[in-house]
């Protein structure tokens, strides 16, 4: 006789696919759960397009969710015998992680900002003290408190008025990256009780310290509307400033490093229009610097009487135009910095008395620093051949200064926080990241490989292994990916990886087309009708690899997220035989099925990246590569698929459905094709710190366990 549980698994499973789970759940051998088929058929451009699994984006549908908790309980079962080795990876895990710490204070005014973490505690505790680092500590916010009793909590944006009197705050505690905007009166602890839902997670100050303007979405959560509100007043009659109907358009709003203007960009994927305001009257109009033109990019940053725009007309690599803040339309730019097509300029910082140029030269990230006065410029010069950086305005605030700060970290430096004297042209060590657990980066080899495409393409492979290594095919190896949007995936340091490393792994990162690792050219040679170069790319890496003898095609785990899942999806179509694994994080899978639905949250932003499949040409070409249609009964590696049920970048059901489909096809495939669900969260995974890094013990686990490691 079925017990109860094993009885109420059964029913559902009826429900959903019209077999019996009872067995699985109560039988030693887990028996996956099988969706039922409900064909949905749309014809376009003469081709038929059967969609058996279109009812599981039906989130509202009880079977929906009885199907995906079937899913989660089936990985939870097949996944059981490993979680001693699960706990001991997170473990490990945590033993790297400096528990209770406090971040570099970033001095702003008067005020020392900075953040701490406390053992046993998921979130931050943002705080700030005023005069010197002696001063009592003042707590702006405790996210553990606001987090409390909730599965998920983001903050965004976190912003004192620039007189540090106030203090804005968004929260999020589901994952749809639909924030709540919260005021405080930092001068007294006053929670102010006005509240602004449904915004994007952008806000900025004008100078008057009680004006703030907010970005809000719409249906398909893009940005597209600019509101002004005055604390004090009724949230509800809050001013609609900019209404940006394109939707191929996505709004934004900033302050300029200077505090004396406030910033609106309204931009697709290859056209930016931007709008200012002086910071100093936020009643006033919005005007704008340059109409948009099909295909012109730029972006703006303030100094004097100047606008500093880094644009791409006629400079694939971008070059930097000056214009006057009285008339600053492109028939008035002055060039300054020409287009180098070796050197990719990512960005313009002004500083007073510096222009700073983040750059991108064969492959690494530079810095260029000019001083305006003697027009005289140099490079920064970083201690490491293989390495990355990030600059964040947050932590640069102080227009008038000669310090710049950075974070720096490569496969084997923890994160290192610097001030890099322009004056000086020296760094100084502030802080590097303590990794208990006897991590020692001597013990760890990093280099740098080009594998030769089929186009003869060379694409560079970061990689990372333990000292001592022996290449002689032998090793495990864990590739990962993504290659889209001209994103750039730089080596970073993670306190999880050395547990695949001391287990004889190689980490290796394949900067395929599609990035923007090589400059912008890169980005344009891996999108719209040249996307299939991002997929052949990695299996040529992967090839690659192989044949120097560093690992074996079986020993191979193919690894990505997001537009990477689109990438671990598409290889596994097109070379299965060539991993062993595959990740494939929350994943832009149902190429077809998206793109063709406009009211899909990002759908017509994102025709730029992909194409519109209402072109006929463009409808060829997705459908050539897109994995949900492209899945057929193959030998399939070992995959875990990862969704959030709460994701508004990537619908939990592309994976849901995918997995489906892997599974019907392949009903006899004995390697795993698991679907894990997190049931509380959105794009980017739990929020909490011990829960992300449980997270990345369970997909180690998998991938560990599919190699024949267990321990």
């Amino acid at each position: 006789m079925l017990n109860v549980t094993c009885w109420r698994k059964s029913l559902a499973a009826v429900v959903v696919a019209s077999i019996c789970l009872s067995l699985a759940a109560c039988s030693s051998t887990p028996v996956p759960p099988i969706a039922k088929v409900e064909p949905k058929i749309d014809t376009l451009f003469g081709v038929e397009m059967t969609d058996n699994y279109y009812w599981l984006r039906d989130r509202a549908n009880p079977e929906v969710l009885a199907y995906i908790n079937a899913e989660n309980d089936y990985t939870d079962a097949v996944m059981k015998h490993t979680e001693g080795l699960q706990e001991k990876l997170f473990q490990e895990c945590k033993a790297r992680i400096k528990e209770t710490d406090l971040s570099v204070p970033v001095k702003d005014g008067e005020y020392f900002y900075y953040d701490r973490e406390e053992e046993g505690k998921q979130y931050e505790i943002y705080c700030r003290k005023r005069g010197s680092l002696e001063a009592p500590e003042q707590i702006l916010l405790d996210v553990n408190a606001v987090a409390e009793g909730k599965d998920f909590t983001d903050i965004a944006p976190f912003q004192p008025s620039p007189d540090h009197s106030m203090l804005v705050y968004g929260t999020d505690d589901n994952g749809s990256e639909r924030y709540t905007l919260h005021f405080k009166n930092l001068s007294t602890d006053e929670q102010l009780s006005e509240q602004i839902p449904n915004t994007s997670g952008e806000a900025a100050w004008a100078n008057d310290n009680k004006t703030i303007f907010y970005t809000v979405p719409d249906e398909a959560w893009r940005p597209y509307q600019l509101y002004r509100h005055t604390l004090g007043t009724d949230p509800a009659k809050d001013v609609l400033v900019f209404q940006e109907d394109d939707e191929k358009f996505w709004m934004s709003i900033s302050r300029t490093r200077s505090g004396e203007y406030l910033l609106m960009e309204t931009a697709s994927k290859v056209t930016y229009e931007i709008h200012y305001l002086k910071a100093d009257n936020p009643q006033g109009q919005l005007k704008i610097i340059q109409p948009r033109e099909e295909g012109l990019e730029y972006t703006v940053a303030h100094h004097g009487n100047k606008f500093y725009i880094l644009t791409n007309e006629n400079a694939v690599n971008f070059k930097v135009m000056t214009a006057s803040v009285r008339n600053p339309s492109k028939k008035n730019w002055k060039e300054l910095i020409a287009h180098d097509p070796n050197i990719f300029i990512e960005t313009v910082e002004m500083y007073d008395d510096y222009m700073v140029l983040l750059e991108r030269e064969d492959g690494l990230r530079t810095i260029r620093v000019t001083d305006l006065a003697s027009n005289k410029s140099h490079n920064v010069a970083f201690p490491e051949a293989v390495y990355s950086y990030r600059f964040k305005i947050a932590e640069n605030p102080d227009f008038r200064t000669d310090r710049l700060r950075l974070t720096y970290q490569s496969y084997v430096t923890p994160k290192t926080i610097y001030d890099y004297n322009m004056a000086t042209h020296s760094l100084e060590l502030l802080k590097r990241t303590e990794v208990p657990g006897g991590f020692d980066p001597d013990n760890y080899v990093t280099e740098r490989v080009f594998a030769t495409a089929a186009d003869g393409t060379q694409i560079p492979v970061s990689m990372v292994y333990k000292k001592g290594l022996v290449k002689d095919g032998s090793n495990p190896l864990m590739l990962y990916g993504y290659g889209s949007y001209g994103d750039s995936m730089d080596p970073w340091f993670s306190v999880s990886r050395p547990s695949l490393l001391d287990r004889g792994f190689i980490y290796a990162l394949a900067h395929v087309r599609g990035g923007g690792e090589m400059g912008r050219p890169w980005y344009d040679d891996g999108k719209l009708l040249k996307k299939k170069n991002t997929f052949t790319d990695f299996i040529d890496c992967a090839k690659y690899l192989c044949e120097q003898k560093y690992t074996t095609a079986e020993k191979t785990a193919a690894v990505g997220y997001s537009a990477g899942g689109l990438l671990t999806g598409a290889v596994v179509n097109m070379a299965p035989e060539q991993f062993g694994a595959a990740i494939v994080g929350v994943p832009f899978v149902d190429v077809m099925n998206t793109m063709l639905d406009a009211s899909i949250p990002l759908t017509v932003v994102e025709y730029d990246e992909w194409g519109n499949p209402n072109e006929e040409e463009y409808f060829h070409y997705m459908l050539s590569y897109s994995p949900y249609d492209n899945v057929a009964k193959k030998d399939y590696p070992h995959i875990l698929i990862e969704s959030s049920l709460n994701d508004t970048r990537v619908q939990y059901w592309e994976g849901t459905k995918y997995t489906a489909k892997l599974r019907a096809l392949n009903p006899e495939h004995e390697n795993r094709i698991l679907l894990l669900t997190n049931m509380g969260a959105g794009h980017g995974g739990s929020s909490g710190r011990y829960d992300y890094l449980r997270e990345t013990a369970f997909e180690y686990a998998f991938v560990l366990d599919c190699m024949g490691i267990t321990e």
